[in-house]
């Protein structure tokens, strides 16, 4: 087998260029589109198209119990609420196109996620007011134990393009690229989409998460000043 021919048996690999939003919004007109894919040059600064799906994680891939899953929704919210895997599988679903960004340089365009819309689930639970910031658990492990977690803005998590997600270009969401379920906020870098997802926790002050205690951004846009808000 010729080497072109191997790497385009390489999981996930892109054969062709990233399509215009408008190709789309033609193909199908429910799909939210994420505004960035909408931009004359949607790469941000600093960071080089990738045609692959690079494996990046702080523990590796972490065994998760199917029959056990759990995902639940807490803090400041008027309904707590938890749901098995089947459940949440079955909630309403939305399909969003955008394009994924890694703090480390490398940016995948052209990705539709399958999924329970952010804005959705934040109305079932009843978000209270009070509520600024969420923080996202994982069930890897975290800096001083515990879970892994990662911290946002409220406003990013309510974006029409975030959503919990378990499918990748009409695929489940492999272990290695965080399935079952992983949270995807298009509008920040990667690393606030958590994989594994675990939980979310809608607080009133901020709480970094892991990358965030070792010294990245609070909030994460990519867009942002001249390299974008990679560090603090």
């Amino acid at each position: 087998m010729s080497f072109l021919g191997k790497i385009f048996e390489i999981p996930f690999y892109q054969k062709s260029e990233p399509r215009k939003a408008e190709e789309i919004e033609k193909l199908n007109e429910e799909i939210i589109i994420s505004p960035d894919t909408r931009r004359e040059k949607r790469l941000p600064p600093g960071q080089s198209r990738t045609k692959k799906f690079p494996v990046l994680d702080a523990f590796g891939t972490p065994k998760i119990d199917l029959e056990t899953w759990r995902f639940e929704v807490s803090g400041l919210v008027e309904n707590p609420m938890s749901w098995n895997l089947g459940q949440f599988l079955a909630l309403e679903s939305v399909k969003v196109y955008a394009d994924f960004h890694c703090v480390t340089r490398w940016s995948r365009l052209d990705n539709v996620w399958t999924g329970v819309s952010a804005q959705k689930l934040a109305e079932m639970v009843g978000v209270k007011s009070e509520a600024k910031f969420v923080v996202a658990e994982a069930y890897d492990h975290g800096i001083f134990g515990g879970n892994w977690t990662t911290n946002l803005p409220i406003e990013y998590f309510l974006n029409e393009d975030s959503l919990i997600a378990f499918q990748h270009d009409g695929e489940p969401i492999t272990p290695e690229h965080g399935g079952p379920v992983r949270l995807i906020i298009p509008q920040l870098y990667a690393w606030k989409s958590a994989k594994w997802l675990k939980g979310l926790k809608f607080v009133a002050g901020d709480e970094a998460g892991y990358w965030e205690r070792g010294g990245y951004h609070l909030r994460g846009v990519p867009w942002n000043g001249t390299d974008g808000e990679r560090f603090r």
